[in-house]
C-alpha cells in the first residue's frame, strides 16, 4: 500500500494499479490461508474471496467488486501494451483499497502491513 500511495503522489498510475492489486491480493491470500483454504491462482483467490467472504456477508459486494476491478486493471496495466491507466480510473480506488485492507486485517485478527 505504501508503494501505491508513493506512486500516486508522482502520478505513475500503472504502478499504482499494480501495487494496489498486490496489496489486496496478499492480504486476501493471508486471510484464506488463515481460515484453512488452499490458495492457488490469482483468479482462484478472487473466486474464493467471493465465495467465503462476500457471499457470507463478511465483506460487502462493493468490496468484492473492488478486488475484482483491481485484478482486471492490474492485468491490463501489466500485460496490454496499448493500455494506460488513467488517474480518473484508479486514484479513487486508493482509499477504498485501504479500507478493504483494514477489513481484511480485522478478519485475520492480526496487524499485517
Amino acid at each position: 500500500m505504501k508503494q501505491a500511495e508513493a506512486n500516486a503522489e508522482i502520478e505513475i498510475w500503472d504502478v499504482v494499479a499494480n501495487r494496489l492489486y498486490y496489496s489486496v491480493f496478499h492480504a486476501v491470500s493471508a486471510l484464506l490461508i488463515k481460515d484453512g483454504h488452499k490458495v492457488g491462482t490469482h483468479k482462484g483467490v478472487v473466486m474464493m474471496f467471493g465465495m467465503y467472504y462476500v457471499k457470507t456477508g463478511l465483506v460487502t459486494e462493493d468490496e468484492g467488486s473492488l478486488y475484482s476491478q483491481l485484478q482486471t486493471m492490474r492485468e491490463k496495466a501489466d500485460y496490454n501494451c496499448a493500455f494506460e491507466t488513467k488517474e480518473k480510473d484508479i486514484k479513487y480506488m486508493v482509499p477504498l483499497a485501504k479500507s478493504l485492507l483494514d477489513k481484511v486485517r480485522t478478519l485475520i485478527g492480526d496487524n499485517i502491513e
